[in-house]
């Protein structure tokens, strides 16, 4: 199909779409990798150094610095928020727990359900009320996230979104339930699809859910050829960049969470808590594409698709399986976005943009401080900005709509390396003396049989 469209291959086709030469877009991914990889290498030092002390360096590491792939809680070592209670700077400081604030108010919305079923209620009122409760909570949720939107000047949803819209879980049907956003018919009829739980996960899902409908709801007006992200790291980054700005500060504001604690431990376990979700991706982000340009121009051949992958892995992300991944095994196909045939390079761009996104909409806004305290959160400034990158869409080349927004026409990791001084500075001093870094050519099990 790519060649019939004059590509050489779909990896090419892929790379078109960034209004630069395609093959641009490897050195210009390669450049920004450059960037932000010293802050990885500390991330991947201190939580090495963890699971050392927790499995013993045997069993905590493959080869010469590589981390065991099993080890870092998750299937594709892309997020390492499930090692928090290994990794924890400081346990305790400054934690927010708004999971427990949303607990409460779902709490109160089916007390408030079950008494309007009545004491003598029978099983079918009270799981009526249960479901309300439900309903009534997950748009709650939804509308504090709309409030952001409409706190810069941005235009309350539609009441059709509210109308047709999945908050929960149907009781009469199976359903996929990872979050989406859809604009239905390109003229307002935009909705999320969501299984909304109380919880901080699904209310900071929502913030990035609407960042897409916003992006849509903006750029509407435009011919339908325009309608799109300016390249489609964009539309990930839109609503990413909003949650950056919900600050301790904000969810104070909001009545979420008690007044914030401002001490220098609170900032580290909150940085590093984004952190082990956020920079721990970036180079997973970055492989998974490469590996796929390579299949797609044939310097990755079938008969080495498992090996090239774990090369790949321990090239970028420092890890290595611990035991014999040989080619009777097809592990890329265990990430959704392989058999789905998802372009994926699009959430390594995001990742970078959305600080400089943030960095743009804090100058607006007049901020001055820590880049990581910023919220601009009732800006108007900054949501004027905002709304009018939006409203470009895909009319104009990115570089332009990018420029409009934060004065230069380039991809740039300094306002994340910025963003995340506090922490970087805290891990470079826990890590002092320690050998840093990895030889990816020491996993050696990836390629056994």
């Amino acid at each position: 199909g790519a060649k019939g469209m004059g590509f050489t291959d779909a990896g090419q086709m892929w790379r078109s779409g960034y209004d630069m030469p395609p093959e641009q877009i490897g050195p210009e991914t390669d450049r920004l990798w450059e960037q932000v990889k010293p802050m990885y290498e500390q991330l991947h030092c201190y939580a090495r150094g963890k699971l050392d002390k927790t499995y013993g360096k045997d069993k905590a590491e493959v080869g010469n610095g590589l981390i065991a792939a099993h080890l870092m809680g998750n299937m594709w070592q892309q997020d390492w928020s499930n090692l928090w209670d290994q990794l924890e700077p400081y346990p305790g400081a400054g934690s927010l727990d708004i999971t427990a604030a949303l607990e409460k108010q779902y709490q109160t919305n089916l007390s408030a359900a079950l008494a309007k079923a009545g004491k003598d209620a029978n099983v079918a009122a009270q799981y009526k009320a249960q479901r309300e409760a439900e309903l009534r909570t997950a748009k709650q949720m939804t509308e504090r996230a709309q409030d952001f939107y409409v706190s810069l000047g941005m235009p309350s949803l539609p009441q059709s979104y509210w109308d047709k819209t999945q908050f929960i879980k149907p009781d009469d049907r199976d359903v996929v339930c990872h979050a989406s956003a859809w604009d239905m018919n390109m003229e307002g009829d935009v909705r999320t699809k969501m299984c909304i739980k109380p919880n901080e996960e699904n209310f900071t899902t929502i913030y990035h859910e609407l960042g897409h409908i916003y992006y849509d709801l903006a750029y509407n007006p435009l011919p339908p050829l325009f309608q799109g992200g300016a390249n489609d790291g964009f539309h990930e980054a839109i609503g990413d960049t909003i949650v950056l700005a919900m600050t301790p500060k904000y969810l104070s504001s909001i009545g979420l969470v008690d007044a914030p604690t401002e001490s220098r431990e609170a900032v580290i376990n909150n940085q590093m808590r984004m952190a082990l979700s956020g920079v721990s991706f970036l180079p997973f982000g970055l492989m998974i594409d490469r590996w796929r340009w390579g299949v797609f121009d044939g310097s990755i051949t079938a008969d080495n698709y498992n090996k090239a992958w774990w090369d790949l892995k321990a090239k970028y992300q420092g890890v290595a399986p611990a035991s014999a991944r040989g080619e009777e095994f097809f592990d890329p196909g265990a990430k959704y976005h392989v058999p789905g045939n998802t372009p994926y390079t699009r959430y390594f761009l995001a990742r970078i943009l959305q600080f400089q996104f943030y960095k743009g909409l804090c100058d607006a806004s007049g901020f001055k401080g820590p880049l990581h305290e910023c919220t601009f959160y009732g800006n108007k400034e900054a949501g004027q900005k905002y709304w009018a990158m939006l409203s470009k869409g895909a009319s104009q080349p990115w570089q332009a709509t990018l420029k409009e927004l934060t004065g230069s026409d380039k991809l740039d990791a300094g306002p994340m390396i910025e963003y995340f001084s506090p922490v970087n500075a805290w891990l470079k001093q826990q890590n002092e003396g320690q050998m840093c870094g990895w030889q990816a050519s020491a996993a050696p099990a990836a390629a056994a049989k």
